[in-house]
């Protein structure tokens, strides 16, 4: 399939930073933790590095928000999302839910994103206007419109739990068929394919979330916080569903 010169940078610079990943992964490398105590390892600096080098050679004017390399022209017109390794802390442990997650956004909406999960061997990608694919087959999400039916996975709830909407949380999932906590890339790719129909964190940055906004949405679902509002730069929690299930999902918890 034909992809816009966007997407095709978005997936050559993921596969170039999974052959780092791959080169890396269960060495046992060391591990820092930077200043909100979350870990960094060698791999997750040289995989942003690769990535970066092949995106600013292609689109020198755009600008740059990266997890461990820094940022450049926020401002500008096209502003790309990365990050290297989604899960540190699940790579450093070896186990395979972590992944690459890289976002085109043009003034203000996220319109490209790729979700590269190299051992556990999931990519999907999407653009904005032209489809989401997992691999090679095209992603659409399910169109089951009743909260009785549906199943909800979640992640990342501590602020949830601390605040108000713990009480309707629980009301809510109560009525789910199914209540799971697939987590990081995994349940919105699942939700991107029609396998799951809601997913609830609270606990996130745009740069986790960017590029599995741009997948659900390319794949017919919806993508807000749990206001209600749009993915943008300050984005901390998530509501992603089918669409159908979205505006009710929001009332139970709001």
């Amino acid at each position: 399939m034909a992809h816009s010169e966007f997407l095709a940078t978005a997936l050559d610079a993921a596969r170039a930073g999974a052959e780092v990943i791959r080169r890396y992964y269960q060495r046992n490398l060391q591990v820092t933790l930077k200043a909100d105590k979350s870990p960094v390892t060698q791999a997750d600096v040289e995989t942003e590095q690769v990535i970066r080098g092949i995106i600013g050679q292609r689109f020198p004017a755009h600008g740059f928000y990266g997890e461990e390399t820094g940022q450049s022209s926020l401002d500008a017109e096209y502003l790309w999302l990365v990050d290297p390794i989604d899960g540190t802390k699940a790579f450093v442990r070896e186990y395979p839910f972590f992944s690459t997650q890289i976002a085109l956004m043009h003034r203000g909406r996220l319109i490209v994103g790729v979700s590269s999960a190299p051992v556990y061997g999931e990519l999907a990608y999407a653009e904005i206007g032209r489809g989401a694919w997992l691999g090679e087959q095209p992603l659409q999400v399910s169109e089951l419109a009743s909260i009785e039916t549906c199943a909800i996975s979640t992640g990342n709830l501590k602020t949830l739990a601390n605040g108000p909407r713990w009480a309707r949380f629980g009301k809510l999932v109560t009525r789910a068929q199914r209540i799971r906590g697939y987590g990081d890339f995994l349940h919105y790719h699942l939700l991107a394919a029609g396998k799951i129909d809601v997913v609830i964190e609270s606990d996130v940055n745009i740069l986790d979330i960017a590029a599995l906004a741009v997948i659900v949405e390319a794949a017919g679902g919806r993508f807000t916080d749990l206001e209600g509002r749009a993915p943008d730069l300050s984005t901390t929690s998530v509501l992603a569903t089918n669409g159908k299930l979205h505006d009710e999902v929001l009332r139970a918890l709001s």
